[in-house]
């Protein structure tokens, strides 16, 4: 199998501090974990998204406002997300590199696609910029693809909610948004319950776990709720938002992920979709062995490769938070 890899050397210039966790050596752990792989890669360079497809969801002046702060030198736009005068072209690639590797796809058949880009997107508001995020990059393409007439499933399984993702597409009946992270954690949304919220009832599914969650009751959640849904909604294209931030080694969440439970998420998803229309786009991730790692194993799972390693356990709580879950999406979707 084929891994579409599109990146862009802005992704490198976005510069957030000599501090910040979010940062440029994340882009070269994850290309290296996917040549790691040994699987055959056809490289793009990620183009810069146009206005018009950025205004699909969000608001011309925030769009407007970004640019100009960029242009400025940047700085801070909260604690958190740090821009400067290269922020404004690596945000335009990394949203413009989904759009080209859904189009590079489109005519590929044994293959599967990676955007290995920065700034993350899943965070980004309509009109406000937050959690490491400008521009919500699968949201910008999920949009897109909405507009073309396809069916879109957005996958999550950062350790942090897409809040961003959901707030702009959870109301299209045609857009299938499901999350799993860690709760109560940044942002503080993703409820359950808001699988019944006003909009599309169903389509927005969300299984928050406690901190301390392993690899075992992730997968079980993946599994026996996320998948079987995907399979129900029977999307065109799936976009992966692939955070790398629930590992266990991770220094910013509580989730006990391993390297190899990244692998089987991937798989599993394989074997219901095909990979050469499931495109995954890096959100978080911080620890760089990690990330080099996880990445290896991600592109495996979708070639079919079984994954060769041991999930963590879970406590208690972790169990009862799934059990919660799954009852409350059973009410829309078989399980």
């Amino acid at each position: 199998m084929h891994v579409v890899v599109a990146t862009h050397q802005s992704s490198l210039e976005h510069d957030t501090g000599r501090t910040h966790p979010e940062r440029p050596e994340r882009i070269t752990a994850f290309l290296q974990g996917i040549r790691d792989s040994e699987l055959p890669a056809v490289e793009i360079e990620s183009p810069e998204i146009l206005r018009s497809d950025l205004a699909l969801v969000h608001d011309p002046e925030y769009i407007e406002m970004i640019q100009t702060f960029c242009s400025l030198g940047g700085g801070a736009l909260d604690m958190d997300t740090i821009a400067s005068k290269a922020t404004w072209t690596a945000a335009l690639t990394s949203a413009g590199g989904v759009k080209a590797t859904v189009d590079a796809l489109a005519d590929m058949e044994d293959a599967t696609g990676f955007v290995v880009a920065r700034p993350p997107g899943h965070h980004a508001m309509r009109d406000r910029a937050m959690g490491f995020c400008f521009f919500n990059n699968v949201a910008v393409t999920g949009a897109l693809l909405r507009s073309r007439g396809s069916k879109v499933a957005i996958l999550d399984w950062d350790v942090h909610h897409g809040n961003g993702t959901q707030a702009m597409l959870g109301d299209d009946p045609g857009v299938l948004y499901a999350s799993v992270h860690q709760s109560p954690f940044y942002p503080f949304e993703g409820e359950v319950s808001d699988i019944d919220s006003e909009g599309a009832k169903g389509t927005t599914v969300n299984v928050s776990l406690p901190a301390g969650t392993g690899g075992d009751v992730i997968r079980r959640a993946w599994e026996e709720i996320i998948i079987p849904v995907v399979r129900s909604f029977e999307p065109d294209w799936v976009l992966v938002s692939a955070g790398y931030d629930g590992h266990a080694v991770d220094p910013l969440a509580g989730f006990r992920m391993m390297a190899w439970d990244y692998g089987r998420l991937a798989k599993t998803l394989a074997e219901v979709h095909p990979p050469n229309r499931i495109v995954s786009v890096l959100e978080g991730g911080y620890d760089l062995d990690a990330l080099r790692l996880s990445a290896r194993e991600t592109v495996l799972g979708y070639a079919g490769i079984e994954p060769n390693g041991e999930s963590l356990g879970s406590p208690p709580d972790s169990t009862v938070a799934l059990e919660a879950a799954k009852s409350a999406v059973a009410a829309h979707w078989p399980l």
